[in-house]
Parts: structure tokens; C-alpha cells; sequence
């Protein structure tokens, strides 16, 4: 077994948790010089009907399956590659990542005084073998006025991240309660991650 894993993911959260569980690990990012283009928006794209599992699940199988191929092509050492996604739902509908201050502005409101899901999915590949975890969460938001939401928006936090905020940041002031596991909310569930390294042998 080797004495890291890959991380095939931008998010520096992400890193920190694995950096938190002790997990040596290094980036596998796409579109590095001589890499071929990866369409990430294909991938994100929501299909017709997809409940938010069932979204959240395909996206990071398909984000995984471009890593292997990645690393295959880059001839690198082998080891274990962790992939993750997460998706914010309201109910059935799914709430990405807010393409500007209007869209982030819409989904905040949507938001405010109900109590939502945060789905985060992990997969980790090990040669052949593939193993995946879901973490479901529900978090409560308080209801905001406008002046809080277009504060938050201009300070910039609710770009790049599913649902339009991120808890680990100032939103956690509109967060009264959660239910689930905090870190899956920040984007990589601790416990099903450590399990899944433990499962291929990686963790003890």
C-alpha cells in the first residue's frame, strides 16, 4: 500500500480534513499542461427527474473516472484516488453552485427559514476495486433580511460552493441547528471517509 493517497479535488477544504485525519495525500487536478480539456460542467449537469442522491452519486463516480484516466495518462505512481461531491437540496430540487450574485442572491432566499439537506458523496479507487459512502445531513437556516444576504454576497463566500454558502465560514451565524455530520457539510464526511480507507487496507 502506498503512503499516500490522490486527492482529485480543488477544494482546499477537502484537504484540510484529509490533513485533520492525518492522511498524506497529493492533488490530481485536471487540465495541467499537456492534459486533455475535462468537461466538468457536463458532468455537474443535472438530468431530468435526478433526485439528489442519485445526482450527487454520479457526479463523483464521473469526476472519479476522469481521475483514473488521468493518472493513467500522467504514467504516475499508483495509489488509492479519493473523489467527493457535494449538493445542497431543497426538497427534490437541486442547488449548485450560484454562477453569480443574482443566482447566489435566489437560492439563499430559497433557504431562509426551512430546514435543507446537505449530500455529500465519497468514492476512493484502489486498483480495481471501487468503494463509495454517502453522508445525508440536514441543516436549519434562519430567515434573513436582505441587507444579511447582500452582506454575505459581497463578501464573496457564496461563489464556488453548493447552495450558494459555506458553514465553515460566516454562514454559521445563520445556522441555529444541524443534524448529521459537520464536516460532510463542509465537503468530506471524516467518519465514511475513514472507513473507506480502512476498508482497502489504507487506515487502520
Amino acid at each position: 500500500m502506498s503512503a499516500f493517497i490522490y486527492l482529485a479535488s480543488q477544494s482546499p477544504r477537502r484537504a484540510q480534513l484529509l490533513e485533520q485525519m492525518g492522511v498524506a495525500h497529493r492533488l490530481l487536478l485536471p487540465n495541467a499542461e499537456g492534459d486533455l480539456a475535462e468537461d466538468a460542467e457536463a458532468i455537474e449537469a443535472v438530468r431530468a427527474g435526478e433526485a439528489p442522491a442519485a445526482y450527487v452519486r454520479r457526479v463523483t463516480d464521473g469526476k472519479l473516472d476522469a481521475a483514473v484516466a488521468r493518472l493513467a495518462r500522467r504514467r504516475l505512481p499508483q495509489a488509492p484516488i479519493l473523489c467527493a461531491d457535494t449538493t445542497v437540496a431543497l426538497g427534490r430540487r437541486i442547488l449548485g453552485k450560484p454562477g453569480d450574485a443574482d443566482e447566489a442572491r435566489a437560492m439563499l432566499r430559497s433557504l431562509c427559514g426551512t430546514t435543507h439537506r446537505v449530500l455529500t458523496a465519497v468514492a476512493l479507487q484502489h486498483g480495481a476495486r471501487r468503494v463509495a459512502a454517502l453522508s445525508t445531513s440536514q441543516v436549519r437556516f434562519d430567515a434573513l433580511s436582505d441587507a444579511q444576504i447582500d452582506g454575505y454576497i459581497a463578501s464573496g463566500e457564496p461563489f464556488g460552493k453548493a447552495g450558494g454558502y459555506g458553514i465553515q465560514g460566516r454562514a454559521a451565524a445563520f445556522i441555529p441547528r444541524i443534524a448529521g455530520s459537520y464536516s460532510g457539510i463542509m465537503g468530506l464526511p471524516v467518519h465514511e471517509t475513514a472507513a473507506l480507507l480502512r476498508s482497502i487496507g489504507f487506515l487502520r
